[in-house]
């Protein structure tokens, strides 16, 4: 059975939520920035821009309860958050200035007793702003909380210092190499599957058949691999 997860992470999967109701739709805002301008003797003129960041905006609820519609998360061990660790979580995000993750991915479940591991088909995975956050008490309800977010897409860059010489020429100061070196290894920890690691540390969770492959781990282990287990990442 295939179903659809839509996911929020911090820091590199530090903190990850999915969200415990789908949303109906996913409003997706694609828009370019073209200028118009008009030419004496010509006419108006219509020049191309780049276009502008993907806008995203997803409408849906915390549920206070468990519903049938609602879904889980291996993340937060199977349970829900309340409303407010949703609510919390999301505001700490948006007060850390820095940019989340979000995935919008297939689910795959063979049965209701196996656990739910995500597949390499992944419609959306986007580093985003949260650019807007409002919820409200629904009415009626014992708490559940309903609630609009609107994140646009980050783009990763690197301001470089400029340094202005005494004859007035201004020169680009040299960027400046990474100290850090990639893991070659990785020590299983609970809740781990292959897709996790191989997105958190190959930057391409569809990697993971590499991971499986390099160390030779036949498909009846992937859903249950062994806690402390050294693997192998290049």
């Amino acid at each position: 059975m295939e179903e659809y997860g839509f996911y929020l992470s911090f820091n590199n999967y530090e903190e990850v939520i999915r969200l415990p109701v789908n949303p109906e739709t996913l409003e997706i805002k694609e828009n370019g920035d073209s200028k118009s301008y008009t030419i004496v003797n010509f006419g108006e003129i219509n020049v191309i821009a780049y276009p502008k960041l993907t806008e995203i905006t997803i409408e849906s609820m915390f549920p206070a309860q468990y519903y049938p519609f609602v879904v889980y998360s291996r993340e937060n061990a199977g349970r829900l958050l309340k409303p407010y660790e949703y609510v919390e979580l999301i505001r700490k995000w948006m007060l850390s200035r820095r940019p989340v993750r979000f995935v919008f991915s297939g689910l795959k479940q063979e049965s209701a007793q196996e656990q739910q591991t995500l597949t390499g088909e992944i419609g959306i995975n986007m580093a985003v702003s949260i650019e807007s956050f409002s919820w409200k008490l629904s009415a009626g309800s014992s708490g559940d909380i309903e609630y609009t977010l609107g994140l646009k897409k980050y783009v990763f860059y690197q301001a470089l210092g400029m340094k202005v010489a005494s004859n007035g020429e201004v020169k680009k100061q040299q960027k400046r190499a990474s100290e850090k070196t990639a893991p070659s290894t990785y020590t299983l920890k609970a809740g781990d599957t292959l897709w996790s690691i191989a997105q958190k540390h190959l930057g391409d969770g569809s990697k993971s058949k590499t991971l499986q492959k390099l160390n030779n781990i036949p498909d009846s282990e992937l859903k249950k691999l062994k806690i402390g287990r050294v693997i192998k990442l290049s």
